[in-house]
C-alpha cells in the first residue's frame, strides 16, 4: 500500500456497533477519560508546544455554553471515545486562553500534522461541515436530528434519513509518451492567482465510471482524448468533504482545444522542466505542495515511481 496522502491514515475505530446505542453515545460524551477536538468556524485545536499536535480536550475542558454543535463522535482508539464538536468564539477565546493551544485553519495543519492526526483532522472537520449545512430534511423541510453520534441526520417528522456526503473527484496527469511530457492546466480563480500549474481534475456525474469520467474532463478542459487510464492512489480532501481519486491516463491524441471559460491555460511540460519545479527551481512552472494529491501524481510520472 502507497504511504498515505495528508488527510489520509486516519486510526479511529469509527465504532459502527457502538453508535446503535445512543445511551451508550450520551453516557461517553460526559465521560472524564474521553477526548473531545474542538473546532471555531471549522478552525482545528492545536497543541502550543514546538510540536503540532492536536488540541485533544475532556469534556469539562469545554465551556458549557460555548458549543455550536451537539458532540459528534469520531471513534475510539485505545479504549477511549474520541469526539469532535464546535465552538462559539467566545469559547475559542477561552479555550486558548486556559490552555496556551491555538485554532488553525485545517490545510495549514494539515500540513504539520502526522499522516494519522490529519486523517482525523480530515474526518473532522468534513463531518462538523456536512451537519451545519444538512440541519434541515430534504424530503419534507422540517429540522432533522443528529443520530448514531453524528453518523446519520433523521427526520422527526417523515422519518427520512440523511448520510453525511462525500463527493468524488477524478484528478490525473495525462501523459505524452512518445515526447516525454505531461499535461497540466491552469484553472480560472484559486490557481491562476498563484501562477500554477496542476492537474487536471472534476467532479464524478452521476452514472459514470473512473475511467470515463477522466475521459470526460480531459477532453472538456483539454480538448483531448485519452486512453489506458489506471488508478494512482486517492486522498480525502476536506474543504468540504471530497474524496480525490487520483490517476494516470495516457493521451490519445495532443492537439491542445482548452475550455476558455472553465480554465486560464494547460500546456504540455517536458519531464526536465517538471523535475525543475518539483525542485523549485523552474522559471516557467510551479506546481501544487505535497499537502495536495496532484504533487504527487506529478511527481510519481517525473521520478516514474
Amino acid at each position: 500500500m502507497r504511504k498515505p496522502h495528508v488527510f489520509a491514515g486516519n486510526p479511529l475505530d469509527r465504532g459502527e456497533r457502538e453508535r446503535r446505542d445512543e445511551d451508550w453515545i450520551e453516557a461517553r460524551a460526559q465521560d472524564p477519560q474521553s477526548r473531545f477536538l474542538p473546532f471555531n468556524s471549522l478552525n482545528v485545536l492545536l497543541g502550543g508546544d514546538a510540536e503540532a499536535k492536536l488540541g485533544w480536550l475532556s469534556p469539562s475542558a469545554i465551556p458549557s455554553c460555548g458549543a455550536v454543535s451537539t458532540p459528534t463522535m469520531l471513534g475510539i482508539l485505545d479504549g477511549i471515545t474520541h469526539f469532535t464538536i464546535e465552538v462559539n468564539d467566545d469559547a475559542a477565546a477561552s479555550i486558548e486562553r486556559d490552555t496556551a493551544m491555538r485554532f488553525e485553519d485545517c490545510r495549514a495543519a494539515g500540513e504539520a500534522l502526522s499522516g494519522q492526526e490529519g486523517g482525523i483532522v480530515a474526518q473532522a472537520r468534513a463531518q462538523l461541515d456536512w451537519h451545519r449545512r444538512h440541519r434541515y430534511c430534504s424530503v419534507c423541510g422540517q429540522p432533522s436530528e443528529k443520530r448514531r453520534g453524528g453518523q446519520v441526520r433523521q427526520c422527526p417528522g417523515c422519518n427520512a434519513q440523511h448520510f453525511p456526503r462525500t463527493d468524488p473527484v477524478i484528478i490525473m496527469v495525462v501523459i505524452d509518451g512518445e515526447r516525454d511530457r505531461c499535461l497540466l492546466g491552469q484553472s480560472r480563480g484559486r490557481l491562476s492567482r498563484m501562477r500554477m500549474y496542476s492537474a487536471l481534475a472534476g467532479f464524478m456525474d452521476q452514472g459514470e465510471a473512473i475511467e470515463e469520467a477522466v475521459a470526460r474532463e480531459v477532453m472538456e478542459e483539454a480538448g483531448i482524448r485519452v486512453k489506458n487510464v489506471r488508478y494512482h492512489s486517492s486522498q480525502p480532501w476536506p474543504f468540504p468533504s471530497s474524496l480525490m481519486i487520483g490517476c494516470i491516463a495516457e493521451a490519445a491524441t495532443t492537439d491542445i482545444n482548452m475550455d476558455n471559460e472553465e480554465m486560464t491555460d494547460v500546456q504540455w511540460f517536458e519531464r526536465s522542466e517538471v523535475l525543475l519545479a518539483l525542485e523549485g527551481k523552474s522559471e516557467r512552472l510551479t506546481v501544487p505542495a505535497p499537502i495536495a494529491i496532484a504533487h504527487h501524481l506529478i511527481k510519481a510520472w517525473a521520478y516514474n515511481e
